[in-house]
């Protein structure tokens, strides 16, 4: 069996990436890659089996065989190592906890920093209400991001109007992910579909669906609905939620004697 650096290497020499493992594609070209596809989001928390960069990076490699058209990834240490294992293109974010602050997903400047140093193609970042650490606010911390680096930012948000804001502050991308994870947005346990349409409607950046889709035909139609692409985590990268999944739809619909 090739170790995971054999298989980098056969998959990077197979695909064209750059002994640094840079993708180096402009905005336009990222856009019509990703365009009504599948992103997989590749990440795995410090108490679930399959933490660990090689292990993320192996995820990513079964998903870009499989046909993902793009990379959701955690961490700087996951992104730089899922950036030399494939040639697809990366949303990057680091997920961390501040004490003066809600807002976790890439909040600072130098979070961002490290996300793109690792490299991450897109940043995803908290565009809820929450304030960043310090207090800051989401038009300070874009007008930092625009002004310190050239990156795609993707604003991860729970709500219809924090995504018409998000898009008035000047990002490059909104993302569906925050709903229901906010005390203030619908407490849902299936796809926010109205979110995603209206967004898709009123907005004129790219929406990306995600959080709970779980079947083909849910990811179907958050596509048909306008979303421009769609990110699947746990129904595809957590074999513990896909076994818990299968195993509780058993127990509620099987007729035991």
């Amino acid at each position: 069996m090739l170790s995971i650096m054999d298989t980098i290497s056969v998959l990077r020499s197979r695909n064209g990436i750059s002994k640094k493992g840079e993708l180096s594609l402009t905005k336009e070209q990222i856009f019509k890659k990703i365009k009504k596809g599948i992103i997989v989001s590749c990440q795995a928390l410090k108490h679930e089996p399959f933490y660990g960069s090689e292990l993320m990076a192996r995820m990513a490699i079964a998903a870009s065989i499989g046909g993902a058209v793009g990379i959701r990834a955690n961490t700087p240490q996951d992104i730089a190592a899922i950036r030399n294992a494939v040639d697809l293109p990366i949303i990057g974010l680091k997920k961390i906890k501040y004490p003066d602050s809600d807002a976790y997903i890439t909040p600072t400047l130098k979070d961002v920093e490290e996300v793109i140093n690792a490299g991450a193609d897109i940043v995803a970042i908290d565009c809820t209400k929450s304030l960043k650490p310090g207090g800051k606010k989401n038009a300070e911390f874009i007008a930092e991001i625009r002004k310190n680096f050239d990156t795609i930012i993707l604003a991860d948000i729970s709500t219809y109007q924090e995504g018409r804001e998000a898009e008035e502050l000047g990002v490059d991308m909104i993302a569906t992910t925050l709903s229901g994870y906010t005390s203030y947005s619908p407490q849902i346990d299936t796809v926010d579909f109205d979110l995603i349409e209206k967004l898709a409607k009123d907005t004129s950046v790219p929406i990306l669906a995600e959080g709970r889709i779980w079947r083909p035909e849910e990811a179907v139609k958050a596509l048909n609905l306008g979303a421009y692409a769609v990110v699947i985590g746990t129904a595809i990268t957590r074999p513990q939620e896909i076994t818990k999944y299968f195993v509780e739809h058993v127990k509620e619909n099987v007729l035991f004697s």
